[in-house]
């Protein structure tokens, strides 16, 4: 089993040129079939894994995906970067007590939310101050683990380019190594996104089908994931075969 820098060390670089996808395992034999089929890193799913537990999204307590994330890294060689959702905590110094506790698990990197609440975003000075408790817990881990922000807006129907570029910015000049803004599906939305946080990479979350890897990564995306797209489809697969079942019983 790799330890947590030499994951990193591997992360990193798959953060510096070119495009690579980034799958959403949702346990810990999602992520050993994943790394089978030759992907470079993975990536949690707070949605993935709340389902798991019979839970819906955004009700998985922190104990719950630091067990989550545990389980993962204990999985697989490969880097695992953690959907850490706002960071479970409001204050900057919550949220840098929590990314402690994440980085504990092995974890590679982790992404930190602005969403304050159903269809709600922090305001940019609180969304900021998070980054940089974040960062700063980061730094004097002395790990080197990626520190990814995300501005939710895009999932909050805040469908406002400039908007969540001004947000993305601000968190790169507050220390996060990538950016991401889910939800954003435009080509133009995208490319304007990439240039304005360059050379900082871009993480895109596909939403549909038209969302093909090679038209993203001409678009200058440095790294793509489906959220909790896969565990969706499994469980999809699960209802129809078990409901072929139940029409059977007597």
């Amino acid at each position: 089993m790799s330890d947590q820098s030499t994951r990193i060390t591997a992360f990193r670089a798959l953060h510096e040129r070119g495009c690579f996808i980034l799958p959403n395992p949702w346990d810990a034999g999602s992520a050993k079939r994943l790394e089978k089929l030759g992907f470079k890193a993975l990536a949690s799913s707070s949605s993935a894994a709340a389902w798991t537990l019979g839970l819906n999204d955004h009700q998985i307590t922190i104990e719950q995906i630091l067990d989550h994330l545990d389980r993962l890294c204990a999985a697989t060689d490969l880097p695992v970067n953690a959907d850490f959702e706002s960071g479970f905590a409001d204050s900057p110094e919550g949220v840098a007590a929590n990314v402690k506790r994440a980085l504990g698990t092995g974890i590679a990197g982790l992404s930190i939310e602005d969403q304050a609440g159903p269809g709600q975003l922090y305001p940019l000075d609180m969304a900021v101050a998070r980054i940089r408790a974040a960062r700063a817990v980061i730094d004097a881990g002395g790990t080197g683990a990626l520190l990814v922000a995300r501005t939710e807006a895009y999932l909050n129907d805040l469908k406002d380019v400039s908007l969540a570029v001004d947000r993305l910015t601000a968190f790169a000049e507050a220390g996060a190594d990538c950016l991401f803004a889910p939800g954003m599906t435009n080509p133009a939305e995208i490319a304007k996104t990439v240039e304005a946080v360059a050379p900082k990479p871009v993480n895109v979350l596909i939403m549909n089908p038209d969302m093909r890897v090679a038209d993203l990564a001409a678009l200058g995306v440095r790294r793509i994931s489906v959220g909790g797209a896969l565990a969706a489809a499994a469980w999809r697969g699960f209802d129809v075969a078990a409901g072929a079942l139940a029409e059977q019983m007597v």
